[in-house]
């Protein structure tokens, strides 16, 4: 399936997220037609992450941003759930700490993108720095709106460091979420991830959807694009994003390196020597040649 070109955001082009399903399935008509492909997607990117790491020319960053409830934490669980942990880190932006807060707004950013070889995977991220700033008033709109350019220059400076830069926003309905937070009430093993805030930000969606659709606009590039994945069946959010992934790192056309070191000689020098040892042992002693 194309869902590369298909939720892909073109650079220079007006959003309007309103134009976007967030129910779209594509074309799968229940979470079990398309079970196998979910599999196989990530199986693929265990081996292509091996591979990534061999290689040691690219590194890989995935943005995931979205409303409270869109499945952040979801997708990095289940897409990820099949790669090596010691190549894989995840990043939480939450409010601030004072340290950050001393700091320039992508500085916090900077020190957790990943190196050669390594997946860091941002959960919320420097983006909130144009998303929730503007919703609550917290700087100015001459502050918040300039950020855009340093944003696109960052990730520019990262892309041209050998950093590929995938960026999905989790579009869920409306209704959608106040359905995941009812779930949430009902189930002991996840009301501990309710807050009062989850249902007060809902009065400002109208607020963020705007928000949103002008930081997508303004950022989305074709060295770090953006993606509007469907996300209200949680399953086709995990097929398009391991999906987005996979054509993406295979589009890098990595190979293994070649050895650093005369194989020959190494097998002459230490299997060969295992091989005499093996046959004294059998023996009880070595040929007399």
């Amino acid at each position: 399936m194309g869902y590369t070109k298909k939720f892909r955001i073109e650079p220079d082009s007006k959003v309007k997220l309103d134009t976007f399903d967030p129910s779209e399935k594509g074309g799968y008509a229940d979470s079990n037609a398309a079970e196998n492909e979910i599999a196989h997607h990530v199986a693929n990117l265990d081996e292509l992450q091996a591979l990534l790491y061999a290689d040691g020319r690219y590194s890989l960053l995935i943005v995931l941003q979205g409303l409270d409830g869109a499945g952040k934490d979801g997708t990095i669980r289940h897409v990820f759930n099949g790669v090596n942990p010691q190549g894989t880190k995840v990043q939480a932006f939450k409010v601030p700490t004072p340290e950050e807060a001393a700091h320039d707004f992508l500085w916090r950013a900077h020190k957790a993108t990943p190196g050669k070889g390594e997946i860091v995977i941002f959960n919320r991220s420097h983006y909130e720095d144009v998303l929730v700033v503007r919703v609550h008033d917290l700087v100015p709109k001459k502050v918040w709106s300039k950020r855009y350019k340093e944003i696109r220059a960052f990730e520019r400076n990262l892309s041209e460091g050998g950093t590929v830069i995938l960026k999905f926003f989790l579009n869920i309905s409306y209704e959608e979420q106040l359905d995941r937070f009812r779930k949430r009430l009902d189930d002991p093993q996840r009301q501990w991830k309710i807050s009062e805030s989850d249902y007060t930000e809902r009065k400002y969606w109208n607020d963020y959807q705007s928000a949103y659709e002008e930081a997508l606009a303004e950022t989305s590039t074709d060295y770090a694009p953006w993606f509007v994945i469907p996300s209200n069946h949680k399953w086709f959010r995990n097929l398009a994003i391991s999906s987005i992934i996979v054509n993406s790192l295979r589009d890098l056309h990595m190979k293994v390196p070649a050895p650093r070191v005369d194989l020959d000689d190494i097998r002459r020098k230490y299997h060969g020597a295992e091989e005499t040892e093996k046959k004294v042992d059998a023996s009880g002693k070595a040929d007399a040649d």
